[in-house]
């Protein structure tokens, strides 16, 4: 079937009727802000009718574990009472002021913002796919594009037309070009080879619903560093391969009638001052980058934990957020003094003061979900349910790895309607955590095994926030694209992420036994 029939199939058509209810439910769906506010009453008029009813579990934890209650009964505590709502009250400012995610997030995106507005990562994706060969084109974009997950909306408002534009110079269909960026932006929206944002701003999330379990756990930034590194390669890979083999030959040849303006070729190439401030930058990063290396490698080094020596639970690893800000920033301002960016230090703290003023709609989220997962666990609600599901899935018997499936899959569908990561994973974990440590995995293994399923559907659902954008932009190479046409175009990537990314996650996991991150367990032993 080619994209025109796709684009022309008739209304009852199963395509056109799967796209019909997503956008449906999609629609039916409040602001994820109105959303958890709506939660937060839900929790507390549950909790309320479940403690008249008496509802209840067994503690599973052995006797004189933390947090375990000495008769070893679980019951729900009602917020729905006078003091439940004291609580509410005097609670409300310390929900969203310990709520972790906040606090990494912003320091983490301080340092990211110095390198985005001086043009450092921007130069850094230009060079990298403008410097491709021919041959190796397609796979650098793809590339580029996860790695540009970095810095928040930069691989979509930069290297998505860019990318359209270098196809379109080279002779082939500009919208593989665009497929092939928004596959790597969207699709392997968790991987990446470095850590960024998105890393301690699950990590968050994760702690304090492992911590309805177990009261001390703790999940750090780089819980999933290793698998999403060699998730990297994996997306890159399949991404090149849908484009070359599926997506480009059911394009077909480019016909330039279908644009709806003048298109120009022409592509503006890294400048020598830009070369000169990407290799100072560089250079300025691999310095750092030994520094650091002098105060955890050595058995005496610094930053290792100075109770055992080793890198597990030290200083370097609770604060990777601080290595994330200082690695950013200044190999960002080094870039920006020598190409003219930026000047003194009022240009940094404008950088900063840009991306912070960008965030309101995040904190605002931040706000209502904090008092959602602070809700949450007052009532023992999520403790209650985790148990009564995970005593469910052993009189099931799924309690081997073949669970992670269904959970995966789960997430992925979620995301269909439920665009946004953290308030996703603010929704689901309280939930599904605690099930799953209660039946023997560990959190840093359950959440590689969401983030998984939170990337590939971001390419086929129109509630994806910039997926208006990524329309806005193919309309210019084809002016009667339509979002049937467009999702068309993404599904065998979304597919194929899928089917490819939980092969790697059974193999990497259970196959090879090999860790998700630095000391992160795969399963969990109270």
């Amino acid at each position: 079937m080619t994209l025109e029939n796709t684009q022309q199939a008739p209304k009852d058509s199963w395509f056109n009727r799967f796209l019909a209810s997503v956008e449906y439910l999609g629609n039916l769906l409040p602001h994820p802000i109105t959303l958890f506010a709506l939660f937060c009453l839900f929790i507390i008029v549950f909790s309320g009718i479940a403690d008249w009813f008496g509802l209840s579990a067994i503690d599973p934890r052995p006797l004189g574990s933390a947090g375990r209650d000495p008769d070893g009964v679980i019951e729900v505590v009602s917020l729905l009472s006078a003091e439940g709502l004291q609580k509410i009250v005097t609670g409300l400012v310390t929900n969203f002021t310990n709520f972790a995610p906040l606090g990494t997030v912003l320091v983490a995106l301080l340092g990211v913002s110095v390198a985005e507005h001086s043009g450092l990562l921007s130069s850094a994706l230009r060079g990298m796919v403008m410097g491709a060969s021919k041959r190796f084109v397609t796979f650098m974009i793809v590339l580029a594009a996860i790695l540009s997950n970095t810095a928040s909306e930069l691989g979509y408002v930069v290297l998505i037309p860019l990318a359209a534009m270098i196809f379109h110079s080279l002779g082939r269909h500009p919208l593989a070009g665009l497929a092939a960026a928004f596959a790597g932006v969207s699709g392997g929206y968790s991987a990446n080879l470095l850590l960024g944002t998105i890393d301690p701003l699950l990590a968050g999330i994760t702690t304090p619903a492992a911590q309805i379990i177990d009261p001390n756990y703790q999940v750090g930034s780089e819980a999933n560093w290793y698998f999403m590194m060699i998730s990297t390669l994996l997306i890159a890979f399949l991404g090149t391969f849908i484009t070359e083999k599926v997506v480009e030959p059911r394009l077909g040849k480019y016909n330039e009638d279908e644009a709806s303006e003048v298109l120009n070729s022409n592509i503006e190439h890294l400048s020598a001052l830009e070369r000169k401030g990407l290799t100072y930058a560089g250079l300025t990063f691999l310095f750092l980058v030994i520094l650091l290396a002098f105060t955890i490698i050595p058995e005496n080094g610094i930053l290792r934990n100075t109770e055992t020596g080793l890198v597990k639970g030290s200083p370097f690893l609770k604060g990777i957020v601080a290595f994330i800000f200082v690695t950013f920033a200044i190999p960002g301002f080094v870039y920006g003094k020598i190409v003219g960016t930026m000047k003194n230090d009022r240009d940094v703290i404008n950088a900063m003061s840009k991306s912070m003023s960008s965030l309101s709609m995040y904190i605002v989220l931040v706000f209502f979900a904090a008092q959602f997962v602070a809700f949450f666990n007052w009532t023992n609600l999520g403790t209650i349910l985790a148990i009564n599901g995970a005593e469910l899935l052993q009189a099931l018997s799924m309690t081997g790895p073949e669970v992670f499936v269904l959970f995966i899959l789960m997430c992925a569908i979620i995301n269909l309607t439920l665009g946004s990561s953290s308030a996703q994973w603010a929704a689901t974990a309280p939930i599904f955590v605690p099930m799953l440590m209660l039946i023997g995995y560990a959190p840093e293994t359950i959440q590689a095994a969401y983030r998984i399923g939170d990337s590939v559907t971001n390419l086929i659902t129109p509630m994806m926030s910039y997926f208006g954008l990524i329309l806005a932009v193919a309309t210019k190479y084809k002016k009667d694209m339509g979002i049937g046409t467009l999702i068309a175009t993404m599904l065998p990537y979304s597919i194929t992420f899928l089917i490819g990314w939980i092969a790697l996650f059974y193999l990497w996991v259970f196959a090879f036994g090999l860790p998700v991150g630095p000391e992160s367990p795969i399963y969990y032993q109270p």
